[in-house]
């Protein structure tokens, strides 16, 4: 347990059943009256952004997550991962994953987990990955770089905006966090 007084930015408690991320905080001493903490929290799953006070040295329940790697292995009704330091096997569903990152798990890739004790809460994928591009509408002569874009459907099933040139068949380098073409590999 801990207080609100050890407030720290990136602390993650427990509130309601949910875990929440600080995101900021200040210590309020006002003329007349108690301490308070003001504070904005990050739901770690949804993202959702909720702002609370507290009193001064009220009790919180804190949440120490543990980070762990593992490897996707394959996708059926859920996907399939791997944790690397004991080989255990987890099968997590789209929305426990997040559905914009679930479109770019690709078969051997290596995330990282954060669980708290034995369940895992989030999974982090890499800030790039290299992707084929196994559908998208032919160039046309005149095609220029800064032309403008055209959809292109991924290995994974994916299908992001690239530029005009890009055929299928080549690989490209997607960025996980915007779902965002980066250049050709």
């Amino acid at each position: 347990m801990a207080t609100s007084n050890d407030f720290y930015n990136g602390m993650v408690i427990r509130k309601d059943g949910k875990l929440y991320s600080i995101v900021e905080f200040l210590h309020v001493k006002p003329g007349k009256g108690g301490a308070f903490v003001r504070s904005k929290l990050k739901e770690v799953k949804s993202g959702k952004v909720l702002e609370v006070t507290w009193r001064a040295g009220e009790k919180v329940d804190d949440v120490r997550l543990e980070r762990r790697k593992a490897q996707f292995l394959y996708k059926d009704d859920q996907y399939n991962f791997m944790k690397l330091d004991d080989y255990d096997q987890l099968a997590l569903s789209s929305e426990e994953i997040g559905e914009t990152k679930a479109q770019f798990l690709k078969d051997g890739l290596e995330v990282e987990m954060l669980f708290d004790g034995d369940t895992p809460v989030i999974v982090e994928l890499p800030n790039f990955v290299e992707l084929l591009v196994t559908k998208t509408n032919p160039g046309v002569k005149g095609d220029t770089v800064s032309g403008g874009s055209k959809p292109a459907t991924l290995e994974t099933g994916a299908v992001v905006q690239v530029p005009l040139f890009i055929e299928e068949g080549e690989t490209l380098k997607i960025d996980t966090r915007t779902g965002g073409y980066v250049s050709r590999v």
